[in-house]
């Protein structure tokens, strides 16, 4: 699916063809086919829009021919069938500027292009080209940061019940969140290192205007932020993830513990009572009072080991 659009009188329209249209937005679902199509439709490189749809692509920029190619990546909010919430990812957002239009291009939904689309991103205008980019920049980092409290959000929960709990199920849903962090901290990283190499080459023609410089310096202390963000996150989850590890350890050696202690306590009474269970004259076989002196030594011995494995911190 592919959307055209303008702003008018601070609305955002949508446009029926690509005739006085200034941004151009890919959304899925959308076949090889159509790529091709839009490629030749719009004089694009099949590439450009390919390599968006490579979860894997790392954020980078092209000039050439007149057309500015950036990729940059954003979160991407996933489903995991072993788990109750909703983690994420992060997956390539393909920009191209050409002329006075811009095109972007996601294989997943975006909630960032979704900003846009609905008009929620104050003095958007898609015929400044620069700014635009600016503002896809400034909403994808403030995205992140959402993203980052909600997952840091989630662990507080986690960790609250790990607190009363010895079961695997939350951890497991910790290392989900673990990974998450590590995808935000791999993508934020490799979004500041675009963002440099864009102010260098000032491909977005940015450096004279001072209002749009403030917002890149602006935007990029926004994504050091964030990824010191996801930084100190991982390494507060890894350190919960291995104490909790070691307590399901210990708790789990306590328990094995007792019970042994359990069967060594019960295993003296069984062993009198198969003595005189036995087939054969056995001592004090024809005294009356035989059975209650077997229960009282078999308790008394019960009573001792009890007291001894007390007093080694047994149980």
């Amino acid at each position: 699916m592919i959307k055209y659009l303008t702003k008018e009188a601070e609305e955002i329209k949508e446009l029926p063809s690509t005739q006085n249209a200034r941004w151009m937005c890919i959304l899925p679902d959308f076949t090889g086919a159509d790529l091709i199509e839009w490629s030749h439709q719009f004089g694009i490189p099949g590439n450009y829009l390919i390599d968006a749809l490579d979860v894997e692509k790392r954020p980078q920029y092209e000039a050439r021919e007149g057309m500015t190619y950036l990729i940059i990546r954003t979160p991407i909010l996933v489903q995991v069938e072993d788990a109750e919430d909703e983690l994420y990812r992060t997956a390539p957002i393909g920009i191209i500027i050409k002329g006075n239009c811009i095109i972007t291009i996601c294989a997943y939904e975006s909630p960032v292009l979704q900003y846009f689309i609905r008009n929620e991103v104050p003095n958007f205008d898609p015929s400044d080209i620069p700014l635009f980019v600016l503002q896809l920049f400034e909403q994808n980092v403030l995205y992140y940061l959402e993203c980052l409290k909600q997952l840091d959000t989630r662990r507080n929960v986690l960790e609250e019940i790990l607190f009363d709990s010895s079961h695997t199920t939350e951890l497991k849903r910790l290392l989900g969140i673990d990974k998450s962090l590590i995808f935000f901290v791999n993508s934020l990283s490799a979004n500041d290192m675009l963002k440099k190499k864009i102010w260098k080459s000032d491909i977005l023609q940015i450096r004279q205007d001072k209002g749009k410089s403030a917002l890149f310096e602006e935007i990029r202390m926004d994504n050091a932020q964030a990824l010191e963000t996801a930084n100190m996150y991982t390494n507060i989850l890894n350190g919960i993830m291995d104490t909790y590890g070691t307590i399901i350890s210990t708790n789990l050696n306590v328990t094995i513990g007792r019970l042994t202690v359990i069967t060594v306590v019960l295993m003296v009474p069984t062993l009198i009572a198969s003595f005189y269970g036995m087939n054969v004259s056995l001592p004090f076989e024809k005294n009356p009072y035989a059975f209650y002196g077997i229960i009282t030594i078999a308790v008394s011995l019960i009573f001792i080991l009890v007291w001894y494995f007390r007093n080694r911190r047994f149980l």
